[in-house]
C-alpha cells in the first residue's frame, strides 16, 4: 500500500492544479445539485414490520383520517379567567375555523364539543387534522396555521402548538459548532507551529464536508432520509477530516525538519506512510458505519451510508486533494529553525511523550489494572440503560413544543401526552360478534392499573376498523408506559380467537417499538464490529495479541461512554451545565450509532500509535524501546486529533435537538476515554506485559493474511533535496522562500 500511496501522491503534486481545479469543479456541481434538488427530511424514525408501524399502514388503507397528521393547539387562559368565558371562547372560536380554511386540513376538533378543557377550564386544546400524514404535512401548512392562532395571544391567552405534525427539523451549523471549529483551528496551530499549516487542514476538511454533505442533500430527494443523517455526516466528516490531514501534514512537517530533505519526496513519504494509516483507518470507519445495515432498519442503514460517504471522501482528500495544495506551498511548509537555542530548543522532539510513556511501562500491571477499574465504573451507570425516542420534553424549554406538553401534563394529566392508540380490524369477526368482541375490550383496558382514560370506539366510515385512545396514568418515558404496551398487546390472542387483529399504535408506542428492534440488534452488531477489528488489525500489524488488546480496549471505551450517557440524559446529572431540558430514556439507537463511530475512530488512534510502535520495533527488535519511541513519535499528534475531535463533537451538545446533543456528547466523551485513557495509557501498559509476544503471529495465518505494508518498510531510501530538471513543467521551483 505504502509503495503505491508514494508514487500516487508523487504523481498528484507534479499534476496539482489539475488536481486541486477538479475537485472545485467537483464541489460545484454536487453543491449545485444539493442545494438546487435536495429532498424533504423525515422527522420521524419509523422501522417497517413493527406493530405500531403495521397499524399505522392498516389505518392509512381502512381509516385514512386516523392516519392523518395532527397540529394540536394548546391554549391556557389568562390568570383569573378560563377558556369557556365568553371572549376566550368566541376568539377560539374564530381561530379554529380559521384554521380548518389552512391547505390539506381535513377536520378541526372544538375542545367544549370533545372534552378537551381541563377540570378547572384553564387549559384547552384542539386537534387540527391533515389529509397526509404527518411527515407529508408542509411548512408552509404550519406556519400558516401558527398565523392563524395569533389573535388569540391578542386576548392574553397563552398558545403553543404540539401534536405528530410539529416534530421539529434537524439542523446544524449554529454557533456552538463553530466554536468546536475555532478550538480546533488552535489546536492545529499550536500542534504544527504555524498558522498557515494549521488552516490547510481546516480549509480541505471543509471542502471534504461540503462535498459529503450536499451530496447527502441531492440523495435524499430520492431516498427517505432524516434529518440526523445530514448532522451525523457533517459531524463525523468534519472530525475525521481535520485529523485525517493533521496527520499527514505533521508527518510531513517533521521529515521537513532535515535540512537536506527535498519536499516533494517528503510529501511523497508523508502521504505514503501516515496516508497509509488514513486509508486504513479510514478503511475501518467506512466498514463500521456502512455495517449499520446489518440491523435491517432503514433509516439506521441510511445514518450510517451517508457518514460512512462523507468519511470515505475524507480519506481521498487526504491523500489527493491535500498533497496536491501542500506542493502549492512546496518550501514554505519547512519548519522555521529557532534562532536562540534555548531549553525548549534543546529538548528533543516528543520529549514529554517519551517521558509518558516510560512512566507508564515502569508499573504497566498497576497502570492497566487501575485503568480497566476505572472504566468499569464509568460504565456501572450502563446496566441501567433504557432505550427510547425523545418526547416533546426532550425539546428546548423555549420551543412551543415543550410548552405545549407541560400545559397538557398540567392540565391533563401526565399520561395525556403518551395517549395509546388501540387498532383492531374487525374484518374477520362476525357481524353480530364484532360489538361484544370490542366491548370486552375496552372493559379490559379500563380496568387495567395504569389506564386513565379509553375513549369511546370510533369505527372506520367503511367498517372493519374500530380505533380507540387509550391514556396512560403514566408518562410517555416512564418504564410503566412501556408495561402497559405489552400489556395491552397481550390481549392480542383473545381478539384473534374472535377472528380479528388488535395493534397498539401512537407515538409512543412507536418509540418502544424502535427501541425494542434496535436493543435486539444491539448484540449482533456488537459482534460483527469486533470481528472486524481482530481481522484488521491482525492485517495491519501481523500480530493476534494486538488486535485482542484493542478490541478489550474499544469495548471499555463504549461501556464508558454508554454509561456517560445514561448518568446526564438518563438520571438528569449535569442537566443544567448541559441545557438537557428533561430526563428520559437514552435515544433507541444511540448505544449502535455510538458503537459503529467509535469503532471507526478508535481503530484510527490504534493504527497511528501501533503502527509508529511496529515501525520501531522493526529497526530495533527492542520492544520496550519500541513502545516508548512509537509512543513518543505519535503523541503530540493523537493527543491534538483526539483534542479536535472532542471539540467538534463537543460543540453539537449544545444543539437544541435532544438527539443530536445526546450523540455528540457521546462522542465527544468516548474519543475523550479512548484517546486519553485507552491508546495512551492502556496500549502502552499492555504493549509492555506483553514483550516480544505482541509481534507474533502463527505461520499458518501469517500466511493467508495479506501484507498490506502500511509502515512504509518497502519504500525507496529518501532522496536529498532534488538539484537536477523537473520531469514536466510543474515541478517545484528551489528558489529560496520563507519558511513557516
Amino acid at each position: 500500500m505504502a509503495s503505491r500511496l508514494y508514487a500516487w501522491a508523487r504523481w498528484m503534486v507534479r499534476r496539482r492544479r489539475w488536481v486541486i481545479a477538479t475537485w472545485i469543479l467537483l464541489l460545484a456541481v454536487v453543491g449545485g445539485l444539493g442545494a438546487t434538488l435536495s429532498g424533504k427530511t423525515s422527522t420521524q424514525f419509523t422501522i417497517p414490520g413493527v406493530e405500531a408501524q403495521e397499524a399505522q399502514d392498516l389505518l392509512k388503507e381502512k381509516f385514512p383520517p386516523a392516519a392523518g397528521g395532527v397540529v394540536r393547539i394548546v391554549v391556557a387562559a389568562p390568570e383569573g379567567r378560563t377558556v369557556t368565558d365568553p371572549e376566550q371562547r368566541k376568539a377560539l372560536d374564530g381561530v379554529l375555523r380559521e384554521a380548518a380554511t389552512v391547505e390539506g386540513v381535513i377536520d378541526v376538533s372544538r375542545p367544549t364539543d370533545v372534552g378537551a378543557v381541563s377540570s378547572d377550564r384553564t387549559i384547552a386544546y384542539a386537534d387540527v387534522r391533515f389529509r397526509d400524514e404527518a411527515p407529508e404535512v408542509t411548512e408552509e401548512a404550519k406556519e400558516e396555521l401558527a398565523a392563524a392562532v395569533e389573535p388569540l395571544r391578542d386576548t392574553g391567552m397563552q398558545v403553543e402548538l404540539g401534536g405528530s405534525a410539529m416534530l421539529p427539523q434537524t439542523e446544524a451549523g449554529g454557533p456552538a459548532e463553530l466554536v468546536g471549529v475555532v478550538i480546533a483551528f488552535v489546536v492545529l496551530a499550536v500542534t504544527l507551529g504555524s498558522v498557515v499549516a494549521a488552516g490547510l487542514p481546516l480549509l480541505t476538511a471543509l471542502l471534504g464536508v461540503a462535498v459529503g454533505v450536499l451530496g447527502t442533500m441531492f440523495v435524499s430527494r430520492f431516498v427517505e432520509m432524516t434529518g440526523t443523517a445530514t448532522v451525523l455526516a457533517l459531524m463525523i466528516g468534519l472530525a475525521v477530516g481535520i485529523d485525517y490531514a493533521l496527520f499527514v501534514i505533521s508527518r510531513h512537517r517533521e521529515q521537513l525538519a532535515a535540512p537536506d530533505t527535498d519536499w516533494e519526496e517528503s510529501i511523497a513519504r508523508a502521504t505514503a506512510t501516515a496516508g497509509s494509516a488514513v486509508v486504513f483507518a479510514g478503511a475501518t470507519v467506512v466498514i463500521a458505519l456502512a455495517a449499520l445495515a446489518i440491523t435491517g432498519i432503514p433509516f439506521l442503514t441510511i445514518m450510517g451510508l451517508a457518514g460512512a460517504v462523507t468519511v470515505l471522501i475524507a480519506v481521498l482528500v487526504a491523500v489527493s486533494l491535500l498533497p496536491a495544495v501542500l506542493g502549492v506551498f512546496g518550501e514554505r511548509m519547512r519548519p522555521r529553525r529557532p534562532r536562540r537555542k534555548g531549553k525548549r530548543e534543546n529538548r528533543a522532539p516528543g520529549s514529554w511523550g517519551l517521558a509518558w510513556a516510560r512512566g507508564v511501562t515502569r508499573t504497566p500491571a498497576v497502570v492497566l489494572v487501575a485503568g480497566v477499574l476505572g472504566l468499569l465504573a464509568l460504565a456501572l451507570p450502563a446496566k441501567d440503560l433504557r432505550l427510547g425516542l425523545p418526547s416533546y420534553a426532550s425539546q428546548s424549554e423555549s420551543s412551543t413544543q415543550h410548552k405545549s406538553f407541560d400545559l397538557l401534563t398540567e392540565g391533563f394529566g401526565p399520561g395525556f401526552n403518551a395517549t395509546l392508540i388501540t387498532v383492531v380490524d374487525t374484518e374477520g369477526i362476525p357481524q353480530n360478534e364484532r360489538q361484544g368482541a370490542v366491548t370486552q375490550l375496552r372493559g379490559a383496558l379500563v380496568a387495567d392499573r395504569n389506564v386513565a382514560a379509553v375513549s369511546p370506539p370510533v369505527t372506520a366510515p367503511s367498517g372493519g376498523v374500530v380505533v380507540m385512545a387509550v391514556m396512560p396514568k403514566s408518562s410517555p418515558d416512564a418504564e410503566a408506559t412501556t408495561d402497559l404496551v405489552h400489556r395491552m398487546r397481550d390481549r392480542a390472542p383473545e381478539i384473534a380467537d374472535a377472528g380479528g387483529a388488535l395493534y397498539v399504535t401512537g407515538q409512543t408506542a412507536m418509540a418502544i417499538d424502535v427501541a425494542d428492534k434496535l436493543g435486539d440488534a444491539l448484540p449482533l452488531f456488537i459482534g460483527v464490529i469486533v470481528l472486524l477489528a481482530l481481522v484488521l488489525l491482525a492485517i495491519a500489524f501481523r500480530s493476534v495479541l494486538v488486535p485482542l488488546k484493542a478490541a478489550l480496549g474499544f469495548l471499555l471505551s463504549v461501556g464508558a461512554s454508554l454509561g456517560a450517557s445514561v448518568w446526564v440524559f438518563q438520571e438528569g446529572h449535569l442537566n443544567g451545565l448541559l441545557d438537557v431540558a428533561a430526563v428520559g430514556p437514552v435515544t433507541s439507537f444511540l448505544p449502535i450509532l455510538l458503537t459503529g463511530v467509535l469503532f471507526g475512530l478508535a481503530m484510527d488512534y490504534e493504527v497511528f500509535l501501533v503502527s509508529r510502535m511496529r515501525e520501531h520495533y522493526e529497526h530495533s527488535k527492542d520492544p520496550a524501546e519500541a513502545i516508548a519511541r512509537g509512543v513518543s513519535s505519535s503523541a503530540r499528534v493523537i493527543v491534538a486529533a483526539a483534542l479536535i475531535m472532542v471539540a467538534v463533537f463537543g460543540g453539537f451538545v449544545f444543539n437544541e435537538d435532544p438527539i443530536v446533543k445526546a450523540i455528540g456528547f457521546s462522542l465527544a466523551f468516548g474519543v475523550f476515554i479512548d484517546a486519553f485513557v485507552v491508546r495512551m495509557t492502556l496500549v502502552p501498559a499492555a504493549m509492555a506485559l506483553l514483550g516480544r509476544r505482541a509481534w507474533s503471529m502463527p505461520r499458518r495465518l501469517d500466511r493467508i493474511l495479506p501484507d498490506v505494508d502500511i509502515e512504509g518498510a518497502r519504500l525507496p531510501a529518501p532522496a536529498g533535496r532534488a538539484t537536477g530538471p523537473e520531469a514536466d513543467e510543474e515541478a517545484p521551483r528551489r528558489e529560496p522562500v520563507a519558511r513557516v
